[in-house]
């Protein structure tokens, strides 16, 4: 026993606050479905409810897997970078948790009835397409499958950006209102689509080396004030 905690205790150092902040949401956000589940806190439609949290928390986590490098690029927090891969993992199971809710507990996995909820409803192709990378994303997501597919593994996993916009496009659409004219429910997804489209900016080539510039410079004069100071 003592044994066992001595290793747990020493993969534990392993991690990075960021890391183990990345792990607590999510197990929390789970908790947190599973008590108001199991206590009769969801609304009168718990199944809608648990449909839409579940949908809420995976959007979350792979917003905040995708401002990881970005954190890095803007404020040099590169420990940062160390939280992607789990909060993306975590963002594939909350993911896979909404269509399981969806399929299952709405439609009870009849195909019929899915086949025409897919090709009916719009946002649940969009959804579907990227829940299928994200998939193909966690699968290939460890070391073994990075060195059996060498260069192409980054390639792959490049696609981690479309299903951002796949994403932010599903949210959009599933609302109850129009993003495109500023009409109904479009505040939350907006926020979402502004932020979205924020973090891949700052992974064009031109703008991080010129946030990687500046930051440089800024930090130059910082070190030179506090010089001039002493």
């Amino acid at each position: 026993m003592k044994a066992w905690i001595s290793r747990f205790i020493i993969n534990l150092k392993k991690f990075t606050p960021y890391q183990v902040a990345a792990h607590l949401a999510a197990w929390v956000l789970l908790a947190w479905l599973i008590w108001d589940t199991l206590n009769g806190n969801l609304s009168v439609n718990p199944i809608q409810e648990i449909t839409q949290r579940t949908g809420r928390y995976a959007i979350w986590l792979l917003v905040a897997s995708l401002a990881c490098t970005p954190l890095n690029t803007l404020f040099g927090l590169r420990k940062a970078v160390s939280a992607r891969r789990a909060l993306g993992l975590y963002g594939f199971m909350f993911a896979a948790l909404h269509f399981l809710t969806f399929s299952g507990l709405d439609y009870q996995f009849n195909l019929r009835l899915l086949q025409g909820a897919i090709f009916e409803k719009r946002f649940v192709i969009i959804g579907s397409i990227a829940l299928i990378i994200l998939l193909a994303l966690a699968l290939t997501s460890t070391r073994g499958w990075q060195k059996r597919l060498g260069k192409n593994w980054k390639r792959l996993h490049q696609l981690f950006y479309a299903v951002s916009v796949l994403v932010v496009i599903h949210y959009a659409w599933a609302v109850k209102g129009d993003i495109t004219r500023l009409q109904g429910d479009i505040v939350r997804p907006l926020i979402v689509a502004v932020l979205v489209a924020f973090l891949l900016s700052v992974r064009i080539p031109v703008i991080r080396k010129g946030i990687s510039s500046l930051r440089g410079h800024l930090k130059r004069l910082s070190v030179k004030n506090t010089s001039l100071s002493a």
